[in-house]
């Protein structure tokens, strides 16, 4: 594809590309608004915080831009050495990106967490944008509160709201942040959505339906771990590839791993059977998702069980 694309007047419009990296607290609406501007899931997105983990590149196609959306954990004071772990790494993202969303929901009053993150972002030299997510759920008179109390909080080079569910304002996200963007070709074939491995994209599938309507005690505690990806040598039964995907979930006590199983396995089969979908779908084949739940006492605070986690 050439670096010339045509502009609204007729003329020639440069072809731009870069990296746009997505923080904010948890529960920001920061998956929710990556998964919209590619429009396709790529980033899990969960009513609970502290669902994502890692770094989900997800790619922006338009005529004359494309945007690689870096979503990452939500930054928060940490607890942990996991949430540690989290922090640093979205804080060593930082500096490697063209442009910064920092995402603040309308929904939400602007709190100490969001104050946080602001502080450390004004260390950036990364231009930052400031983004008024979940804007469709309050009035007008409440958005025009938030949206000032956002530009407040520090030197933003643009403030924008916008709505993922109802695309409200999404493509003048995507010129804001094209504005940003240096000239380049694109830096990814068209149609590809995202560069993560599949076993990782599995693994967030599988943890996004294990955490889907849990007690708030889950989410911080729970690990996915693909262990192996095999083709059958029979297809299956409609003919489709057979994929046989071994996945461990790991819990740090007993009684979690209770919730995780469900009564007589229950809610292991739920959340087997809603998985299974989104692993269909992703690798395009059929699938025997075989899960199992492990004990890991204690493993956020483990560096052994944080690197056998992959953290």
């Amino acid at each position: 594809m050439s670096g010339q694309m045509k502009a609204p007047d007729g003329g020639a419009r440069d072809h731009r590309a870069g990296f746009v990296c997505v923080v904010g607290r948890p529960n920001a609406g920061k998956s929710t608004l990556t998964n919209a501007l590619v429009g396709q899931k790529v980033a899990i997105t969960s009513g609970r915080p502290q669902t994502t983990r890692h770094v989900i590149r997800g790619i922006v196609h338009r005529d004359d831009t494309q945007l690689i959306l870096v979503d990452t954990p939500g930054v928060h004071r940490p607890r942990t050495l996991l949430g540690e772990r989290l922090n640093e790494l979205v804080i060593g993202t930082l500096a490697e990106v063209d442009a910064i969303a920092f995402c603040l929901p309308a929904d939400q009053k602007v709190g100490p967490g969001d104050r946080y993150i602001a502080a450390r972002l004004a260390e950036a030299r990364t231009p930052v944008v400031a983004v008024a997510t979940k804007s469709d759920a309050v009035g007008r008179p409440r958005l025009t509160e938030h949206l000032l109390q956002v530009a407040e909080l520090g030197e933003w080079a643009d403030v924008i709201p916008v709505a993922a569910p109802t695309g409200y304002q999404l493509d003048e996200l995507v010129e804001v942040f094209r504005s940003h963007m240096p000239q380049s070709p694109p830096l990814y074939p068209d149609g590809e959505l995202t560069d993560e491995p599949e076993h990782v994209m599995v693994a967030e599938l599988v943890r996004e339906a294990a955490l889907d309507g849990v007690r708030e005690e889950l989410p911080h505690s729970l690990a996915v771990v693909v262990e192996e990806i095999v083709p059958r040598e029979r297809p299956a039964k409609d003919g489709r590839e057979l994929l046989d995907v071994r996945v461990n979930l790991f819990v740090e006590r007993d009684s979690q791993k209770a919730i995780v199983i469900g009564t007589r396995g229950s809610r292991l089969r739920e959340v087997g059977t809603r998985a299974r979908r989104g692993i269909e779908a992703l690798l395009g084949a059929a699938v025997y998702l075989d899960l199992h739940v492990k004990v890991a006492k204690d493993w956020q605070r483990d560096p052994k069980h944080l690197q056998r986690l992959g953290f």
